[in-house]
């Protein structure tokens, strides 16, 4: 027989309930997560965050778009896959308030660089005098145009192969595209990082009129299946694959 299913919006984030107990998909820390005290107990003992990092998640807070931030335990874990392949360029596509392009470049050595793709002016305002209390200004390059445009040009600009790590988390419909260009600019062994792939669970079924789950799906079924990369996805915050360029 199969479990009734139901579902609490909290804070934009859905979290699913059977009636086997909780989901293994419980949010961010930092919104629809806040009330889980598994989560919570996860961030107590885990998480180091940098003192300018907690600063910044304090002012992203004051936005009324803060869900989008990523949450600091995945930003933390994705900061410790750059720990771990030595990476020294990286790209973010959609910076946000600059959280996770921080964590990145904190993380990278003196000759480090994030490309931090944003097309909104507040944001960017917002974000750069934290990159400068931080100290690492000199290792983002934030493009303040469209993403593709920005991927368009590096890769016009020879650095096709030359990227350690990309994180794709801007508008989800053209997810794919940014996907396949990402691929072109990484080099063999290093990650693409993709976001909201669960899309608060609305991705198991999508309805008809959902044009942004449908997306999602379509290229989380595609992922799957592509031979050109290892794959892994995981329940942390809204969703997130790993995708390692073979």
């Amino acid at each position: 027989m199969v479990a009734d299913i139901k579902i609490v919006f909290c804070v934009g984030l859905a979290v699913i309930f059977t009636d086997v107990g909780k989901s293994a998909f419980i949010g961010k820390s930092h919104s629809g997560g806040k009330a889980d005290p598994v989560l919570q107990y996860v961030v107590n003992n885990s998480l180091r965050e940098h003192p300018v990092l907690t600063k910044l998640k304090l002012r992203t807070l004051e936005d009324p778009w803060n869900i989008m931030m990523v949450a600091s335990e995945q930003a933390q874990f994705m900061a410790n896959l750059i720990r771990l392949i030595n990476a020294t360029k990286a790209i973010e596509i959609g910076m946000y308030t600059g959280y996770n392009a921080l964590s990145m470049a904190l993380v990278m050595p003196e000759n480090g660089r994030v490309v931090a793709c944003e097309i909104e002016d507040t944001y960017v305002v917002i974000a750069n005098p934290f990159f400068k209390e931080a100290g690492v200004e000199n290792k983002i390059d934030v493009r303040h145009q469209t993403a593709m445009k920005t991927l368009n040009e590096l890769i016009a600009a020879g650095d096709v192969g030359t990227y350690d790590f990309v994180f794709i988390d801007a508008d989800k419909f053209n997810y794919d595209r940014y996907y396949e260009k990402s691929l072109e600019l990484l080099r063999k062994g290093g990650i693409i990082a993709i976001d909201n792939v669960l899309w608060s669970g609305k991705v198991v079924n999508p309805a008809p009129d959902d044009v942004t789950s449908k997306s999602l799906d379509a290229l989380n079924k595609k992922l799957h299946k592509d031979q050109r990369i290892e794959l892994s996805m995981l329940t942390v915050g809204d969703g997130l694959t790993i995708a390692i360029k073979r």
